[in-house]
């Protein structure tokens, strides 16, 4: 069996550190073990900052979601919807209105006679 050695602690810190000891392992000693192994292993030091958090990168995702959607608003809004209303407009096919043939006003009056008549009946007016 090994030896055990005496550290000290501040009272408050210890009262963390077997706090944290409970949650997650069975034995301060094995706590202490996997911290010093994590740091080792990853070749970082405890006063190191790891970089943003979760919170703080998914604040960062938001923002750029909210800054896309905008931009897609506005070329929505500035280019798509223009476009597509002068296509329609260039595709639309009316029916076009039939209009008055343009006649000289001297054949135009000139229409306004009959040009053929019924034939009289002689024999009846007699």
């Amino acid at each position: 069996m090994d030896s055990f050695i005496t550290i000290r602690f501040k009272r408050k810190t210890a009262k963390r550190f077997q706090e944290f000891s409970k949650m997650h392992f069975k034995t301060h000693t094995e706590t202490m073990e996997a911290i010093l192994d994590f740091f080792f292993y990853n070749e970082i030091s405890p006063k190191e900052k790891l970089g943003p958090t979760g919170r703080t990168i998914e604040a960062n995702i938001k923002k750029r979601i909210n800054a896309v959607i905008a931009i897609m608003r506005d070329v929505e809004k500035t280019q798509t919807k223009p476009t597509v209303a002068m296509m329609e407009s260039l595709f639309q096919t009316e029916t076009p209105t039939k209009k008055p043939l343009i006649v000289e006003k001297k054949y135009a009056e000139e229409k306004k006679e009959v040009r053929f008549r019924e034939k009289q009946n002689l024999k009846n007016e007699l």
